[in-house]
């Protein structure tokens, strides 16, 4: 997942910087719903499968972007695969149409979601963009840098991952966010309100990830 600390974009400008109007970005238009999922990607695998299902069905998107990061600033890159063989195999294993696999996020030379989710809004202000996570990203969301910002700009999805739900819901994050928190049963409505809002989301669970595909500990 992308994650946030260096220097923010200018609050006193209003335009992005000139070196991000060249930036490529897959097509967005004025009301489509649009899910951001950031990962690494480290490989992909089922479960990313599973929780793109869940967020494109649940929270009615017309496109699910995957959001191949250069690299996670909380991790290690040690074990990280080159970037051009992680979109290759996101490419082969998202099948359905909708998903679209993207990594313009290492043109922005900043890897943290609150500038990559400022960029979008900058470049497509009318399109509604939902941030799309996992149960153990909400865990830990307290260590990202900028993350209230993150949660004051776009709705978040939540997606049920096996042995997180209670740290998950538990979190300093999920705790600061509790007031915006939307009913799972109207989650459709969610890429309309205003943030903060969030909803969490149980489904058909995977115990795949992709650290222990790598054969980590």
């Amino acid at each position: 997942m992308s994650i946030e600390v260096k220097r923010p974009m200018s609050r006193r400008s209003k335009t992005p910087r000139k070196s991000q109007l060249a930036i490529k970005t897959p097509p967005a238009w004025p009301g489509a719903r649009i899910g951001l999922f950031g990962g690494s990607f480290n490989p992909p695998h089922a479960g990313h499968v599973a929780i793109s299902e869940t967020a494109l069905k649940r929270l009615g998107l017309d496109r699910l972007w995957w959001l191949v990061t250069p690299g996670n600033p909380l991790k290690e890159r040690t074990a990280l695969a080159p970037l051009s063989e992680r979109i290759a195999a996101c490419q082969r294993l998202a099948r359905d149409p909708r998903i679209v696999v993207t990594a313009f996020e290492a043109e922005l030379q900043d890897p943290y979601s609150a500038t990559t989710v400022r960029f979008l809004r900058r470049r497509f202000p009318r399109t509604r963009f939902v941030w799309v996570i996992g149960a153990d990203n909400l865990a830990g969301l307290h260590r990202w840098r900028d993350w209230r910002r993150l949660a004051a700009e776009i709705p978040i999805a939540v997606i049920d991952r096996p042995g997180f739900s209670l740290a998950a819901l538990a979190s300093p994050a999920a705790r600061a966010l509790a007031p915006g928190r939307v009913s799972d049963r109207s989650a459709a409505s969610l890429a309309k309100r205003r943030p903060p809002a969030w909803t969490y989301l149980r489904t058909r669970l995977s115990d795949l990830s992709s650290t222990g595909l790598r054969g980590e500990k």
